[in-house]
């Protein structure tokens, strides 16, 4: 009896993740989600910019290649253009949260039936480790080697609590990848966002904290024990908005 696989919605393709990406762990989760509903045959992902560029070599679906931040506007579109599409975005923080700040918030206040995987790493991980809009106030990066100082470049940006007040958000839940029982949390989180879209409930979106060992200059495990002991306490985790319950 087999008892662990590969999940059939990934590809035999390499990831090309640096040693301690958490990136390999949301991919797994995701396929093994669209395996579990069985709808890989019409489901089709919206690819970013940044480390995760390459994600259409990962998932064995029908994959589009978005511009930088667009993905929400692409998503919009192949949803539209046939309803039966399953369709997904896969975004960095530096993506979403920065130059797609627009695309992802008027694609929730429409209420787009698609579902935004948002991975928050705090850093722009494929250019070199810049500082992002989720940045940690006082984290060190190559563009704030003192640390991000609030009083000169603000606040970082909190998505899902942004988003909360948005009329059109139907899902909005951050998860974490860190250890065993988050992994178990953040599949939930993700297979209930893809199931509102087949359910024709709107927009979903799950953050899910991730690591960047080589940007934050640590090893795998260091790295994740600075998510769970600095990024947790400034993101909390949780159920942001759940228009699904409200309607029961």
């Amino acid at each position: 009896m087999t008892v662990f696989q590969k999940p059939k919605a990934l590809t035999n393709n390499v990831l090309h993740y640096c040693p301690g990406c958490t990136h390999g762990i949301i991919h797994r989760l995701v396929a093994e989600v669209i395996d579990e509903l069985g709808v890989q045959g019409r489901t089709i992902g919206v690819a970013s910019v940044g480390c995760s560029v390459f994600s259409y070599n990962y998932f064995n679906v029908d994959m589009v290649q978005a511009a930088h931040g667009r993905a929400p506007a692409v998503a919009t579109g192949v949803k539209r253009s046939d309803a039966n599409n399953i369709v997904f975005t896969y975004q960095g923080d530096g993506d979403l949260a920065a130059i797609g700040t627009a695309e992802t918030v008027h694609a929730a206040a429409r209420g787009e039936n698609i579902t935004v995987i948002f991975v928050n790493n705090a850093i722009y991980g494929m250019t070199g480790g810049q500082m992002a809009p989720t940045t940690l106030p006082g984290q060190i990066t190559q563009t704030s080697p003192y640390g991000r100082d609030v009083n000169t470049v603000g606040y970082p940006v909190k998505v899902c609590e942004m988003l909360s007040q948005v009329d059109g958000a139907t899902y909005l839940e951050r998860v974490a990848v860190n250890n065993v029982k988050n992994i178990k949390k953040a599949k939930e989180a993700i297979k209930k966002a893809f199931q509102n879209q087949i359910d024709g409930k709107g927009f979903s979106l799950v953050e899910v904290l991730s690591t960047c060992p080589t940007n934050w200059g640590k090893s795998p495990v260091d790295a994740l024990g600075w998510l769970e002991e600095n990024m947790i306490p400034y993101y909390p985790l949780g159920v942001y908005k759940d228009k699904t319950k409200e309607e029961k």
